[in-house]
């Protein structure tokens, strides 16, 4: 930050930015917007991005791996999930599959497309990634845990016709999902905190931030307040935004999963960018964090949400998933565990990752 931002703070771009996105949201929430005005939300969403990617980092550098990228993700996914249980509280039926949609997507454009490009740039920069196994394997491991038990058990379930969990289900899924987010990140925080930190190729790798004196505490917080506002910024510039995404999907004859597609991965874009910052300092491990931290915190947290909220919504909640979905789903926990064992990748585990992205994406343009 130049000397002219730290004497005049508030006049600094990632401090404006966030408020004039904010401001944008107010004026457009709930409205048909006209074509310059949706391009204007979509230019202060974009810079909502870039500022909360800059706090993000201020807080992390404060605060020490893993707790940087746990903030983020948590900070995204509470911001997530509430969206997700208001758009479902004010559309019926119409919206019964969209946490199973919004889960799903969240899951495979973090654990391949974060994932895999992560990867790709680490092996770019060093020829070889490298992390460390046991961390990224437990991570990998809670996830595909909870994956299966929210989103393919209710396919096989035959308490309710359809892929829909009973009361009864939807309330142990919820228990299980949230026991197992608290375990994960009393591991991640306290007691092997050590599996979570960066492993660097070379002894000076890092760059000059792991140099630089930490920010101070009312820095950090200030960060932390503005991460929160520009992550608001993001989730809610989406929503504003996702009536001309619609109209664009209807208009190209695409399925209306892709709108879901599209609004998830404006929403992932503050973890991708820190991914990939982190992972051209030669911190792969942190960008491995926010990958699977962000999967599990949209698995663990949305499902004892929804499960709440199932209490006044009305209409069904479609929670299992398709048969082309489960496959895309086991190969990624497969793909995943190979790239995770052995602690390095090169470009080809990145580049494969990215590749069941592509698939993801592809086929659900052309199901």
């Amino acid at each position: 930050m130049s000397s002219a931002a730290r004497k005049f703070p508030l006049l600094h771009w990632t401090v404006l930015v966030p408020v004039a996105a904010v401001i944008a949201l107010a004026f457009s929430w709930g409205r048909e917007l006209p074509g310059a005005a949706v391009v204007l939300v979509a230019l202060c969403l974009a810079g909502a991005v870039l500022a909360a990617v800059h706090h993000a980092e201020v807080v992390a550098h404060r605060v020490g791996e893993p707790f940087g990228s746990l903030v983020l993700a948590v900070a995204v996914t509470v911001i997530e999930v509430a969206l997700v249980v208001t758009l479902m509280a004010d559309g019926g039926d119409k919206t019964a599959s969209l946490a199973r949609d919004t889960v799903f997507a969240a899951v495979m454009i973090t654990c391949n497309g974060i994932a895999g490009l992560s990867l790709l740039v680490g092996a770019l920069r060093n020829r070889v990634a490298v992390f460390n196994a046991e961390g990224s394997g437990a991570a990998l491991a809670t996830v595909a845990t909870l994956a299966t038990l929210s989103l393919v058990l209710p396919t096989f379930t035959t308490s309710k016709p359809g892929p829909e969990f009973s009361a009864a289900q939807l309330i142990f899924a919820a228990v299980a999902s949230l026991a197992l987010y608290g375990l994960f990140i009393a591991v991640q925080t306290v007691r092997h905190r050590d599996y979570f930190l960066p492993v660097t190729a070379d002894p000076d790798g890092g760059g000059d931030e792991g140099h630089a004196a930490p920010p101070t505490t009312p820095a950090a917080l200030f960060s932390l307040g503005l991460l929160v506002v520009a992550l608001a910024a993001v989730v809610g510039d989406a929503k504003a935004v996702s009536p001309a995404i619609e109209a664009g999907v209807a208009k190209a004859g695409m399925p209306q999963a892709v709108v879901g597609v599209v609004i998830a991965l404006l929403v992932l874009l503050p973890e991708t960018l820190a991914a990939v910052r982190a992972a051209r300092r030669d911190r792969v491990q942190t960008s491995l964090n926010l990958a699977y931290g962000s999967a599990l915190a949209s698995i663990g947290l949305t499902i004892p949400a929804i499960a709440l909220a199932s209490l006044w919504l009305s209409g069904p909640l479609l929670l299992g998933l398709g048969a082309v979905h489960m496959v895309l789903l086991a190969l990624t926990v497969v793909v995943g565990a190979l790239t995770i064992v052995p602690g390095r990748a090169t470009l080809l585990q990145g580049g494969v990752h990215l590749v069941l992205l592509a698939a993801y994406l592809f086929l659900a343009v052309s199901p």
